[in-house]
């Protein structure tokens, strides 16, 4: 006698933390998600590759007595003078100085929570490009923070990165959003997929040393480099993205060779009397790349080439040779063109060339319509083009 005992369900296994979803971040509802969607953030993995467009220096405080129009730099001061003014339209002005001299604070687009944030007698620090305004100097819409009277907020331990936005979502919700990836990045083992022999020769950082540096960049980073994009850190990325473009295009090559083709039949009289009636010899260049894919031509593997020149190099001659070897192993050959009046321009062509070996041709364009069209289809129907 058997016993039936029922088969346990498997679950589905849990996706790598870094390929959930954004919102599975605390914070992060489907509004939010969408916007990020506008990025190309979809994912927590798509947020530590969200890269800074640059960097700015905000690790140090700077006197306000000291700073030149033109200059963006960090100030911290006292609120002593917070109105809204009418002087064109609605605004909120608030006047802070730290002993060296003083600046205001310009806010043209503000909130009741802001206006009480930025009462007199509170002590800010903000951030923003110092302009000439009519009463002085003054920062228009700085980016800012309260400080406690009675404690040291120290200034920021790395330069602060600009990432790119959209609508919707700001540059401080946006890093608070790559720092909470950053630390679930940071809590996990990471599969790094290049080669720790490469990495040494290379002399490139790890993906989680390039990662934590180009989202959090020392003070006394290179900034040259990385405005370049040539700091080893964004070099250890460019690698490994360019490194996975070629592994791909491997393996589709691998794929597309791996179907069947046509093999053309050796013998090349044809060619060789097309060759003999052209006006003009090959130049080295144009028999290297007919000698390449007349190769290609005689594997039974589909052929997946590309002939770059420059205009009037004479790439359109090797196309015309390969056509002639197709029809000398018994197929038909189609030659596409951009434009109707590259096409014509081909067709000119190639009826010169093919004259003297009595192949026949047939245009078809999009303009071409009626008998013509009906001539030109039969004709490739039956062979006879």
């Amino acid at each position: 006698m058997t016993i039936d005992t029922p088969t346990k369900r498997r679950s589905e296994p849990a996706p790598a933390p870094e390929l959930r979803r954004v919102t599975d971040l605390r914070g992060v509802g489907d509004s939010l998600a969408g916007k990020l969607a506008n990025l190309g953030v979809t994912t927590i993995q798509d947020l530590l590759f969200l890269l800074p467009l640059r960097y700015e220096d905000r690790t140090r405080v700077v006197p306000i007595g000291s700073v030149s129009v033109g200059e963006r730099a960090v100030v911290e001061g006292d609120v002593l003078l917070s109105e809204v003014a009418f002087r064109g339209r609605r605004q909120l002005l608030c006047r802070i100085a730290d002993g060296s001299g003083a600046v205001t604070l310009r806010f043209f687009h503000f909130s009741s929570a802001q206006q009480q944030a930025l009462a007199r007698g509170v002590r800010v620090r903000c951030f923003g490009e110092i302009r000439r305004g009519p009463g002085g100097n003054e920062i228009i819409h700085p980016e800012y923070r309260r400080i406690l009277t009675d404690g040291v907020a120290p200034p920021e331990e790395a330069l602060t990165p600009i990432y790119p936005l959209t609508e919707g979502v700001q540059q401080g919700r946006l890093r608070q959003l790559t720092a909470t990836a950053m630390r679930e990045f940071a809590n996990r083992p990471v599969c790094d997929w290049l080669p720790e022999a490469i990495v040494e020769e290379l002399r490139l950082p790890s993906l989680r040393e390039a990662l934590d540096y180009l989202h959090r960049p020392p003070p006394d980073a290179n900034l040259a480099l990385l405005a370049t994009g040539q700091h080893p850190a964004q070099r250890r990325l460019a690698f490994e993205e360019l490194l996975a473009h070629q592994l791909s295009l491997r393996l589709l090559r691998r794929e597309i060779q791996r179907d069947p083709g046509w093999k053309f039949q050796p013998g090349a009289r044809l060619v060789q009397r097309f060759l003999e009636t052209l006006p003009f010899q090959l130049t080295s260049a144009q028999a290297r790349a007919w000698a390449e894919i007349e190769e290609d031509l005689g594997r039974p593997n589909p052929m997946l080439r590309l002939v770059q020149g420059d205009v009037g190099c004479g790439k359109t001659v090797v196309a015309a040779l390969a056509a002639v070897r197709a029809v000398e192993s018994g197929f038909q050959a189609a030659v596409m063109a951009p434009t109707e009046l590259l096409a014509e321009q081909h067709a000119r062509n190639f009826s010169a060339w093919l004259a003297p070996l009595d192949l026949n041709l047939a245009l078809i364009t999009g303009r071409r319509t009626g008998a013509g069209r009906v001539r030109a289809l039969g004709e490739l129907a039956s062979g006879g083009a």
